[in-house]
């Protein structure tokens, strides 16, 4: 059963869809709102609640030309900021805090019979969230959608031996504030992660595309000094196991356009718009 949370990011997200197709004729804000069922006025101060900025100004960062502009003229100065700042202005950046630690071949065979992992489910911007750790870090972090079972028997592929206990710990706590940007609790989020060792480049090279940045899969294969592996790249960007936290969301078509998403290309563009309207909040 949906929680409120969800039934209202999804709303959200219709809306969004919506003026991201019909943003040639600029629906006006009573259209969108009748359009999820909501009233004009509601509609306005929901939409503002969750990405601090009106519908139109959103569907900015959506745009094509918002998208080339981050990646051509913008991109520089947004990695600047992320790594000279430190915790001030945009460089109060999640990805700074994260660190990825690789799991050994004994952790993960057989199943991952040796680890003992737990799990939960937590409320996020883009819905409900399943986040797993073992001792060591963050191992999974997936959205659930309103099917908490389904998202446990997902995780349960993953690693099919481990044993499984549905506990909150300090682990997925600190991962879990992230959605708050409360940069005041969180201390350094740890990811024990199962890649190859090509996969483990490519996550944390990832981390290091800015919130607000975007970048290309050929843009990404420059930066890891292997520029005709866009395809691989593209792979591993795809079984990135660790949603939000490792941004894949953040990687886009040379085109500009947003492209697929494993969670959903309307929930790529909620993420993209979100972040973009926190981070050029702050400049």
């Amino acid at each position: 059963m949906e929680t409120q949370n969800e039934i209202d990011y999804n709303r959200i997200a219709e809306a969004i869809e919506f003026l991201r197709l019909n943003y040639k004729r600029q629906p006006t804000l009573e259209e969108v709102a009748e359009y999820v069922h909501l009233s004009p006025f509601h509609f306005q101060r929901m939409f503002k609640d969750w990405a601090g900025v009106t519908p139109k100004q959103f569907l900015q960062y959506l745009s094509i030309e918002h998208a080339k502009y981050i990646l051509k003229d913008k991109q520089v100065s947004l990695f600047d900021t992320a790594f000279e700042t430190g915790l001030s202005g945009t460089g109060r950046l999640h990805d700074l805090f994260i660190k990825v630690e690789g799991m050994t071949p004994g952790e993960y065979k057989n199943g991952g019979e040796q680890l003992n992992i737990n799990y939960s489910f937590a409320e996020s911007p883009f819905g409900t969230i399943i986040v797993a750790s073992t001792n060591k870090g963050v191992c999974y972090m997936a959205f659930a959608d309103g099917d908490n079972d389904e998202a446990f028997a997902e995780l349960q592929k993953k690693f099919p031996n481990a044993t499984y206990n549905l506990f909150l710990d300090i682990i997925q706590q600190n991962a879990i504030y992230i959605f708050t940007q409360d940069w005041s609790k969180l201390s350094d989020i740890k990811l024990h992660l199962k890649g190859t060792p090509f996969q483990l480049k490519v996550w944390e090279t990832l981390l290091k595309v800015p919130m607000g940045g975007l970048i290309t899969y050929s843009g990404l294969a420059g930066n890891l000094q292997n520029p005709n592996a866009s395809r691989a790249v593209g792979s591993a960007v795809a079984d990135n196991p660790v949603a939000f936290l490792i941004p894949c969301h953040r990687v886009i078509k040379s085109t500009g356009e947003t492209g697929q998403y494993h969670w959903g290309s309307q929930r790529k563009n909620a993420m993209i718009g979100w972040e973009a309207s926190k981070a050029f909040a702050e400049v």
